[in-house]
């Protein structure tokens, strides 16, 4: 539903900054989690599996998930501060965070403890997550929803190599 639907008094109250970090801190938290695990195994571990011809070059992974991980925030801020407070906006942020959390988690499954199946175990249900998320978000307000539709893309794709990276190293 469009911001402009809903009424004055049913938006969120909260200070718009609150709102922000509300939105970007947990995302922030999450990136830097998994950061935390993949970096330190880039080398040699990652360097050193053998990867599909489609895989792309490592630089590529940094930005895109900057890019993935700033329209993650902006959709959990457009739903904080334009969906109302109840039922559906606390069913779509639950969604929101617990795709979040198997975001985070992945990157401990796969370069933290040098299991890509566990990461396969871990994509899977975190994509499923996303396209629930977008669904609930879209319901609230379309920008949002959209807003993670290139995270539904991004991770669809990094299952399918992710996939591919657990058969060529069995």
């Amino acid at each position: 539903m469009a911001r402009s639907a809903w009424p004055r008094a049913e938006r969120a109250r909260a200070h718009p900054l609150t709102l922000a970090a509300g939105a970007l801190f947990p995302v922030l938290g999450a990136a830097l989690l998994g950061q935390r695990a993949t970096l330190p195994n880039l080398v040699p571990w990652y360097a050193g599996l053998a990867k599909p011809a489609f895989n792309p070059p490592n630089a590529i992974f940094g930005p895109v998930w900057g890019l993935l991980y700033a329209s993650m925030a902006y959709a959990a801020w457009r739903i904080l501060r334009h969906a109302p407070a109840g039922r559906p906006r606390r069913i779509a942020l639950t969604l929101f965070f617990a795709q979040l959390a198997l975001n985070a988690a992945w990157s401990w499954g796969f370069f933290g403890l040098h299991r890509p199946l566990l990461g396969l175990v871990d994509i899977v249900p975190q994509w499923i997550l996303i396209v629930a998320t977008i669904a609930r978000f879209w319901r609230l307000d379309r920008r949002a929803g959209a807003s993670l539709v290139p995270l539904a893309l991004w991770v669809a794709f990094a299952a399918v190599l992710n996939f591919a990276i657990w058969r060529l190293n069995p």
